[in-house]
């Protein structure tokens, strides 16, 4: 079975870009060419002494991709690292979808946290929490109706040279990967590296993590090779579904403890002891904004 699936490309705008020919700071016009042989049958080099240009803005300085979080009031999905021309965004990941049977307790789950903490914004779509849980059919579409990952390594920025080797070692390594089911037993509240984003998430506890775990390792080789960071030294296998901004994480807590006693870990749980667990359905990876299909 054929388990690793890639596609990518790169933007039109790049290649146009990367077509254009930059202009030639300094270069002189024809006149200036006479005067400098002339010059030169004097037995003299004309040498220009140019001002030296004052310095830029500082306004400039700052990747127009790099946020300041102090001043967002507004879901803003950006990258943990500054853009820089000519490099692609590197994810490899598990797709995971909550099965409809489940959806009722995940919103109710959902709803309650958005009562206790807000200003929560729905992963990748950035929309208001509160919005969606006035409206339970957006909710649930929007929501909970989308697709969800278990990350295997680090988004990470590669060179255009890297795509290929990268996912040829990626199709070579998974090719002979087969499913296996994955349960979702716990609540639990991530952090981002850079303290600016809490996640509210889903963990693996039980089936499906030991394979996890041994996936992360095989992206983590590859990634080695290829120079890239390795995932966390303890990898929590996780699927994100809430965010906030900046470090909230006792308040999201606090509210899953809460939620936890009121409910005593009953309606929440389905038999098993799991709140829900599926089928993977292979391994993707994403460069820019095209997904790469890993395997199936």
């Amino acid at each position: 079975m054929e388990m690793l699936r890639a596609t990518y490309g790169a933007d039109e705008d790049d290649a146009e870009d990367s077509a254009a020919a930059p202009p030639v700071v300094g270069s002189r016009s024809s006149s200036g060419s006479s005067r400098s042989k002339a010059d030169s049958g004097n037995g003299r080099s004309n040498i220009e002494r140019r001002d030296p240009l004052p310095p830029p803005p500082l306004d400039l300085l700052q990747s127009p991709n790099v946020l300041d979080f102090s001043s967002t009031t507004q879901g803003s999905r950006i990258r943990s690292f500054p853009h820089v021309e000519g490099n692609y965004a590197l994810h490899v990941y598990i797709p995971v979808v909550i099965p409809t049977t489940m959806k009722m307790p995940v919103a109710l789950f959902v709803k309650r946290i958005a009562s206790m903490v807000p200003g929560l914004y729905a992963v990748d779509i950035d929309c208001p929490l509160a919005e969606l849980c006035s409206d339970d059919l957006k909710l649930e579409q929007m929501l909970l109706g989308r697709e969800f990952h278990v990350s295997l390594g680090r988004t990470v920025p590669i060179k255009v040279h890297q795509i290929d080797s990268i996912v040829a070692m990626l199709r070579q390594k998974f090719q002979s990967q087969r499913r296996y089911r994955v349960e979702f037993n716990k609540w639990d509240v991530f952090v981002n590296d850079e303290q600016t984003r809490s996640f509210l998430a889903l963990e693996i506890l039980g089936g499906g993590l030991s394979e996890i775990t041994k996936q992360i390792h095989i992206v983590d080789v590859i990634y080695r090779l290829h120079g890239l960071p390795e995932f966390y030294k303890n990898p929590r296998p996780h699927i994100s579904l809430l965010w906030g901004l900046g470090d909230v994480s006792d308040r999201l807590k606090q509210g899953i403890e809460e939620i936890d006693r009121s409910y005593k870990n009953a309606s929440l749980l389905s038999c098993g002891g799991h709140i829900f667990a599926c089928n993977t359905s292979g391994i993707e990876c994403k460069i820019v904004q095209h997904p790469a299909f890993l395997c199936s």
